[in-house]
C-alpha cells in the first residue's frame, strides 16, 4: 500500500470522477477510475484497491448493483457517494455492506477524513494457523484451499462459509449464525442466500473430491461440516 492506499473511483460523471481522482492524488494516494460497475468490477478482481469511492446513480449497473456484487467477491471498504441525503437511502448503503456514505455535493476535506478514517478501521490481515482433515487443507495466511493434490478456487464470500464451517467442525450452525459470521448480520441477507451459496460451495467441493455429504443439511435448522474423525 502507498502512504495514501489505492483507491478505485466509480462514478458515470467524468466531471466528478476526475474532480475526486485529483484531489485524492493530490493527498497521495493512487487511484483508477471507472465509469461504470462493470468496469469497476473488473477492476477490482485485477487491481485489488484498498478502498472503493461508489456512485449510487449510474446506468445499466447501479451502485446498488455493485454494492451487492462487490460485497459478494471482496470485503474492501467502500464508501457510498450520492446526492441523495434521506437517512433511508443512508440506512440501506451501510445494511447493505458499505462502511460510509457521503451525500454530495460534499466538502473535498470532509472526503478525505472519510476515506481517511474507513481506511484506519480496515482490519488488518489476520494470522491464522491452517487447517487440515482427511477431506480439506485450509491455508489461512494464503487464503488457499486444497482437496487432496487439487486446489479449489472460492470467491471470498465462499471462503468466509467454508471458513464458518472448518472453525467449528462437527457442529451444526443454525442460519442466524452463519449469517452472522458470513454476512456480518447486517447486509439484507437471508436463509434464502444461505442455502444458495452452501450449494455452490457443496459443488466447489465436490468437483474437487470431496463427498457432498461431507455439508450436510439438517431441515429447518441448518448445516453442519462433518469431516471424517
Amino acid at each position: 500500500m502507498t502512504a495514501g492506499g489505492f483507491v478505485l473511483v466509480v462514478d458515470d460523471d467524468a466531471d466528478v470522477r476526475t474532480l475526486v481522482a485529483e484531489l485524492l492524488r493530490r493527498a497521495g494516494y493512487r487511484v483508477m477510475e471507472a465509469p461504470d460497475g462493470r468496469v469497476a468490477l473488473r477492476a477490482l478482481y485485477e487491481e485489488q484497491p484498498d478502498l472503493v469511492l461508489l456512485d449510487i446513480s449510474m446506468p445499466e449497473l447501479d451502485g446498488w448493483a455493485t454494492l451487492e456484487r462487490i460485497r459478494e467477491l471482496s470485503d474492501v471498504p467502500v464508501v457510498m457517494l450520492s446526492a441523495l441525503g434521506a437517512e433511508l437511502e443512508k440506512v440501506r448503503a451501510l445494511r447493505g455492506g458499505a462502511d460510509d456514505y457521503v451525500t454530495k455535493p460534499f466538502g473535498r476535506q470532509e472526503l478525505l477524513a472519510r476515506i481517511e478514517s474507513v481506511l484506519r478501521r480496515a482490519p488488518s490481515p489476520e494470522v491464522r494457523e491452517g487447517y487440515r482433515d482427511s477431506y480439506l487443507e485450509v491455508d489461512f495466511a494464503q487464503r488457499r484451499v486444497r482437496a487432496g493434490t487439487a486446489d479449489v478456487e472460492l470467491t471470498p464470500l465462499e471462503y468466509r462459509l467454508l471458513s464458518a464451517f472448518v472453525d467449528h467442525p462437527r457442529q451444526l450452525l443454525a442460519h442466524g449464525q452463519l449469517l452472522e459470521l458470513v454476512w456480518g448480520g447486517e447486509r439484507g441477507s437471508s436463509r434464502d442466500q444461505v442455502k444458495l451459496y452452501v450449494g455452490y460451495l457443496r459443488r466447489k467441493l465436490e468437483a474437487a473430491g470431496v463427498p457432498g455429504g461431507a455439508i450436510e443439511t439438517v431441515r429447518g435448522f441448518g448445516y453442519r461440516y462433518s469431516p471424517p474423525a
